[in-house]
């Protein structure tokens, strides 16, 4: 289940952020009282993604913390937030105004007394010293405006171009940057590498949330599929549905593995220090794409891989990583 974060919550973690990070004299210690909250934000909400960025090199590492901070929150406006959608759209048009807001100014303190979160004031530094296309982070803030108002697709590649693209492989791209690659000519396989690895995570996170989903409105399997199997709405309260569904969830299950694969294919285009957690995203993921697809249990459970199966997945010389992590040394 989601840690309880509700909107009163969010306002008083970025009130005591923003009082953290301006009481600092300068700029270096602002970035870094803010990304120190980030990490609370990732840590909070992904074990698995909190464990693998544990591998990362300290300042990219950061930058990862002050990237998922960026996508969590427009993302619980439209997941958590007891809004209606006009309510929620208009938060993210705000909060998108402040994002464009944030790109021209010089420093995190230069954002944080100009009014920008300081969740943005944070990733809009990214986002300048990585050179991070602007546009992205808009694609994901569309994304997160179609979850408002949810609508059906008609097939796996309509849910890829239509929202995929802004949920997932934006996000990836901002990764991609801040990863960096293994030499100049070799960004574009990393962006490639970057593509399919969020496509795979997306399409997994799907395929364990199917029911929470529907509780929202919305289906993320596509119609085609659905169809295919004889479901013309989704009902996970009609028993008869549970077999053709589970068959719907394998067929995404494979499509997920396929994807996990081509991104392994392209690990070593990224920078060398950052290998060790990508490669560990793809473990620890694709045991829960593996699980979802084998699972005799179907939709009404969540999937979730025990925390034991999540460490056996990590290189076992870097374990050492973890305690230290989570003790607020890493």
């Amino acid at each position: 289940m989601r840690p309880p974060w509700d909107e009163p919550y969010w306002a008083n973690f970025e009130a005591a952020t923003r009082e953290l990070a301006l009481r600092q004299k300068h700029d270096r210690a602002a970035w870094e009282t803010v990304t120190r909250r980030s990490r609370i934000v990732l840590k909070t909400y992904s074990t698995s993604f909190f464990l693998v960025t544990r591998f990362l090199p300290p300042e990219k590492r950061a930058r990862v913390e002050a990237i998922y901070a960026a996508v969590r929150f427009p993302d619980e406006i439209v997941d958590s937030f007891p809004l209606t959608a006009a309510d929620q759209l208009a938060l993210l048009n705000a909060w998108s105004g402040d994002y464009d807001r944030a790109l021209p100014l010089p420093t995190v303190k230069a954002r944080l007394e100009a009014g920008i979160p300081a969740i943005l004031a944070a990733f809009a530094q990214v986002v300048n010293d990585c050179a991070i296309p602007p546009a992205h982070y808009h694609s994901f803030l569309d994304a997160m405006r179609r979850d408002a108002a949810p609508q059906p697709f008609a097939t796996l590649d309509a849910l890829i171009d239509d929202y995929i693209y802004g949920s997932a492989i934006v996000v990836g791209y901002f990764l991609a940057y801040v990863y960096g690659a293994a030499a100049p000519g070799e960004f574009d396989r990393a962006l490639r590498g970057s593509r399919a690895l969020g496509i795979a995570l997306q399409l997994t996170n799907f395929l364990r949330d199917v029911g929470e989903d529907e509780r929202r409105g919305r289906v993320y399997l596509p119609v085609n599929l659905l169809h295919r199997e004889g479901i013309a709405t989704l009902d996970l309260s009609d028993s008869a549905q549970l077999p053709p569904l589970k068959r719907v969830l394998v067929t995404l299950s494979a499509a997920a593995e396929e994807h996990y694969r081509e991104a392994e294919c392209d690990l070593d285009a990224f920078a060398p220090d950052c290998r060790t957690a990508i490669q560990a995203c793809i473990d620890v993921y694709r045991l829960l794409n593996r699980r979802i697809g084998s699972s005799a249990e179907g939709v009404r459970h969540r999937e979730s891989v025990p925390m034991r199966e999540k460490f056996l997945a990590l290189p076992p010389s870097k374990y050492w990583r973890l305690p230290l992590a989570y003790v607020g040394a890493l």
